[in-house]
């Protein structure tokens, strides 16, 4: 069904705050095992005639029955077709660790159908593609996965100590994890002709300063790169921070 530039809410994507006609809209990938929730205060930051739209991954949320997407081709796929309707110029892509490798992958096909593309590509906690490394968590057990995510911190990791609530989050977490691991193993990355720009916490014990900063190697349209102090969830302290940067960035695009 195509959409309208109006309001954007659907099975894929959630939005926080309904606007008519959006001067600009922006559309926000989690990280792995993340939700749509994650995104959910973003709107009080920016204007009120722009749009903020997060992904709903399967088996999450009001997804939760429905099994978790087993490759990044399958998720891709599925996002830049639900994505293609609702499409105009002024749409920007945010993508969060996991995140920024879907929202990459989904600009690139978007691309390659001659269909519109995001006007700006921001990622963020996220090597570039060539520069990832294997995680190796397919057989971990629970606690072993529980121990490595409980590392990396980030909203909802308290939920891992309840058994009962662990339960329904580790699965989806398991679930990006293996998907990530055989991206990896076959990642192509695909250039883009749209602007980049790669944000990062200096603390984070995962991407290097110079793995975030090759993301310039992959678009033609430029790259500029920040880093926040902070972990891998450094944009939960930073939230106001980075959104005043991201604002500044996106009004300067005209």
């Amino acid at each position: 069904m195509a959409l309208s530039s109006g309001s954007l809410s659907t099975r894929w994507l959630r939005t926080f705050r309904p606007v008519a006609a959006p001067r600009l809209r922006l559309v926000c990938f989690p990280h792995a095992g993340g939700t749509a929730s994650f995104f959910r205060a973003w709107h009080q930051h920016l204007p009120a005639d722009w749009e903020v739209s997060a992904v709903r991954y399967p088996g999450r949320e009001e997804r939760i029955a429905e099994p978790d997407s087993t490759s990044m081709a399958e998720l891709a796929g599925q996002l830049a077709d639900a994505l293609t309707p609702c499409m105009t110029p002024r749409t920007v892509f945010f993508g969060h660790s996991m995140g920024a490798s879907v929202a990459h992958e989904v600009a690139a096909l978007l691309a390659g159908r001659g269909a519109t593309g995001p006007a700006a590509l921001l990622v963020s906690g996220r090597a570039a593609p060539h520069r990832l490394r294997r995680l190796t968590t397919g057989d971990l057990t629970d606690e072993e996965l529980q121990a490595k995510v409980s590392q990396l911190g980030g909203p909802g990791a308290e939920l891992l100590l309840d058994p009962e609530l662990r339960d329904l989050v580790l699965p989806p977490i398991r679930a990006d994890y293996r998907l990530l691991e055989a991206y990896v193993d076959g990642a192509k990355a695909p250039a883009v002709d749209v602007p980049v720009v790669a944000y990062f916490g200096e603390d984070d014990p995962g991407p290097t300063p110079d793995d975030v900063r090759a993301w310039a190697e992959l678009t033609t349209a430029g790259c500029e790169v920040r880093g926040f102090r902070g972990d891998h969830f450094y944009l939960v302290p930073h939230e106001a921070e980075l959104l005043r940067d991201l604002r500044e960035r996106l009004t300067a695009l005209g």
